[in-house]
């Protein structure tokens, strides 16, 4: 990922128009002059639809869709059957000493957890490219999309738990085993796949949390759909993800007819509550509702072109407090969360957060690894740990 590269992702609950705004905020960023790929999970004829009949090539191949804009489509199927044929080859000794059947392409149907990892490869590969300044991707709705950016960094760290790098070294003595046992050991290739998996993955943690990364979130606003965005941008705020910003889609316009100015009146009072309830800066942007669902370019006329300033994360920020308090504490914003919804476990050297149905697990720096927690607390869409130093772990200080 080059320093001038941005990844935008968008998301939203579930049929909220989230698509439609993403197809229109990349066609907003190439007209102010940036080179765009929209990455986009819809079929074919959705992204026809879109965009004036143009309909993308087969097999995620980018095509030019309006000028300086092109669009690819992720197809999860295809790339998990290419990953299981691909894993085949690679294990055909084993599997031929092991009597086992090799699956065909045409009997592959790809397994849960797919589209996740589909996704993030199309991703890694649009930087790999190093073509589009900017990269915009159509994610799977809200609170799929933040396990999805959380899965990098999570498979890396089962990874390191169940393959640590000391035991990979043992592969030296397999042919020695091979030997003693008198049959034949797996290929190379397979004791070295998790070094690939941990790159793969690294690279793609290394896009989610990069500066030029940020999300822009898109909802209709009513309570079930306010609701999941609330926990949402508490899960983004867990795993780092900024929020660049908060769309209103679909806002009727009140006037006369009674039920309209009732359907008007329940979305303003929607925006309040959640504007309020998330602390937010500046509230989400408004988007009215058209009469036929608008394509990307009528969209894009009333979106903002995305930003070109990196935008901050959401991280824990330490404050050395020893001095005057005698603590360590650790603050973490986590916008939208509800209290009753939130678990801080200790475990060794590492802080495990949960918030909603999200959990991360962070290590501990190494003053705080000698630290006792003091107490914890939640106000203002913040959490702080305070940490007291363990006089058995803590250095003495020199009198005087």
């Amino acid at each position: 990922m080059t320093d001038a590269s941005r990844t935008l992702l968008v998301t939203g609950p579930g049929g909220d128009g989230v698509s439609a705004v993403a197809a229109a905020t990349a066609l907003a960023g190439a007209r102010s002059g940036r080179l765009t790929l929209l990455l986009s999970r819809e079929p074919a004829d959705r992204l026809a639809a879109l965009f004036g009949g143009v309909r993308p090539r087969p097999g995620g191949a980018p095509t030019e869709a309006a000028p300086g804009l092109w669009v690819a489509r992720i197809d999860p199927a295809a790339d998990f059957r290419a990953a299981v044929l691909g894993a085949q080859r690679a294990a055909r000794s084993t599997l031929a000493t092991l009597g086992s059947a090799t699956l065909e392409d045409d009997e592959l149907t790809e397994l849960p957890g797919a589209e996740p990892l589909a996704v993030l490869a199309a991703l890694r590969a649009a930087h790999a490219a190093g073509r589009w300044p900017l990269v915009v991707v159509d994610l799977p709705p809200a609170l799929d999309a933040v396990r999805l950016l959380a899965l990098p960094e999570q498979l890396r760290r089962y990874l390191r738990r169940l393959l640590p790098r000391e035991r990979r070294t043992a592969r030296a003595l397999r042919p020695l085993l091979a030997q003693l046992a008198s049959i034949p050991m797996p290929a190379d290739g397979l004791f070295t796949a998790s070094e690939g998996w941990d790159e793969a993955l690294a690279d793609g943690q290394r896009l989610i949390e990069a500066p030029g990364t940020s999300a822009r979130l898109v909802f209709e606003p009513n309570e079930r759909s306010a609701a999941t965005l609330r926990t949402a941008l508490a899960g983004l705020a867990l795993h780092g993800v900024g929020v660049e910003e908060i769309i209103a889609n679909r806002l009727v316009p009140g006037g006369s007819d009674p039920w309209l100015a009732g359907v008007a009146a329940r979305q303003a009072a929607v925006l309040a509550g959640f504007t309020e309830a998330v602390r937010l800066a500046q509230p989400p942007r408004r988007l009215r509702t058209l009469v036929a669902e608008p394509d990307a370019a009528t969209l894009a006329e009333l979106l903002p072109p995305p930003p070109t300033a990196d935008l901050p994360r959401p991280m824990p920020v330490w404050e050395d407090r020893l001095a005057d308090e005698g603590l360590l504490v650790w603050r973490l914003p986590l916008p939208g969360a509800a209290k009753d919804a939130l678990d801080l476990v200790r475990q060794g050297d590492e802080l495990v957060v949960t918030v909603g149905p999200f959990r991360r697990v962070l290590a501990l720096p190494s003053a705080p690894r000698r630290c006792t927690i003091a107490g914890a607390a939640f106000t203002a869409g913040e959490l702080t740990v305070r940490f007291a130093p363990d006089p058995a772990r803590w250095p003495a200080r020199s009198p005087g």
